[in-house]
Order: structure tokens, then C-alpha cells, then sequence
């Protein structure tokens, strides 16, 4: 899908909110799509790893005492960092020197060290992966964007529970701020 050049240099993986929240059955949030692209993120986790390139996870939870804003207005609802379900899927277990950015918005770098993180590790390039296509990883691609990030976005790692809503984020990212890339194209870039 993607006619642009990929290349290692500057590159980082960027894991949008993969939490039991939105994979594992018991949670009322859970749905079947996302649980789906977790072998994907497996894979392409793995291909950054082996090659040493930083990867970044996002886990959405509020502290206690945090203004949750208002996304608590739109849902009606907030995941907390007590909450068990507000941890990473264990199939996707950061390792202890992959960092873990705790947010409280749709976009990873509301309020987040990201930006400082990605600057640090001389970050130009962002492959992200995860879920929510239409909010988090959406919003979190159009910040990127918006500081200069080559935006590579996954569209067989990434999900939503409506596909209407998954493919309009893809249409919109895909006329002017990220290059579409399917988990194949991915993995042939880093061999």
C-alpha cells in the first residue's frame, strides 16, 4: 500500500492502548477486532525488537484524583490504574526497558512525556499499531503528524469495533497525514 520509502533510521514503534480493557472477553469494552490484530502487533513487535528500535506503549487510565476532561462526558465511564483490566495485554508485555505512557486522552501526547521521549531517543519516524482506530490511534497519528513525524500507520494492526469507522480514519489519515501499510509491508521493510 505504501509507494513511500521506509527506513529504520529515527523509527519507533508505537503500541496505541493494546489493554485488556479492549481484549480480554470479560471486560464489557472488549471486542472481537481487537483481540484479532494482536498477532499482528506480535509480529511487528518482535521485527522492531530484533532490531533493537525503541518501542513505546500507551496504557489509558486515570490516577485517582485525575480530571478525566471530557471524555468522561462522552462515555460515562473512566478506567482507572487500580483497575486490572487498564494493564497491557500479557501477549504484548512491554519489556523492562520499553517505556510505558500513561494517558488520559485520545492522543498520546495530551498531556503525556511522549514528545520529550521521542525527541530523546531521536525519533523521526512512528509506526503505530493498536486500538482505538477512530480515537487514540487516529488522534495520536494526527499530533504526530503535526510535529513532524513520518506517520506509518498499520491498518491490520490497528482496530476499531465499527469497520465503517476503522475504514473513514484510514481514508482520512491516508489523504494527508500518514502512509497506509498493511503488517506484511512492515515486516519486508525490516528484513
Amino acid at each position: 500500500m505504501v509507494d513511500h520509502p521506509f527506513s529504520t533510521d529515527g523509527a519507533a514503534l508505537l503500541v496505541i492502548d493494546m489493554q485488556r480493557y479492549f481484549t480480554d472477553p470479560s471486560s464489557h469494552a472488549s471486542f472481537p477486532e481487537a483481540d484479532a490484530i494482536v498477532v499482528n502487533i506480535q509480529l511487528i513487535l518482535a521485527a522492531f525488537r530484533q532490531r533493537g528500535l525503541p518501542v513505546i506503549f500507551t496504557r489509558h487510565a486515570l490516577a485517582r484524583g485525575e480530571e478525566p476532561g471530557r471524555m468522561s462526558d462522552w462515555w460515562g465511564e473512566n478506567i482507572t490504574v487500580e483497575n486490572p483490566l487498564s494493564a497491557i495485554d500479557e501477549r504484548l508485555r512491554p519489556l523492562a526497558s520499553e517505556e510505558v505512557v500513561r494517558k488520559t486522552r485520545y492522543s498520546a501526547f495530551v498531556g503525556t512525556e511522549l514528545e520529550s521521549i521521542l525527541g530523546g531517543l531521536g525519533v523521526t519516524r512512528l509506526v503505530i499499531v493498536g486500538v482505538m482506530t477512530h480515537l487514540c490511534c487516529e488522534s495520536t497519528a494526527r499530533d504526530a503528524f503535526m510535529r513532524d513525524h513520518e506517520v506509518f500507520f498499520i491498518v491490520d494492526a490497528t482496530a476499531t469495533s465499527d469497520e465503517e469507522l476503522h475504514l473513514g480514519s484510514l481514508r482520512a489519515l491516508a489523504d494527508g497525514f500518514a502512509l497506509l501499510a498493511t503488517t506484511r509491508e512492515v515486516l519486508g521493510w525490516m528484513e
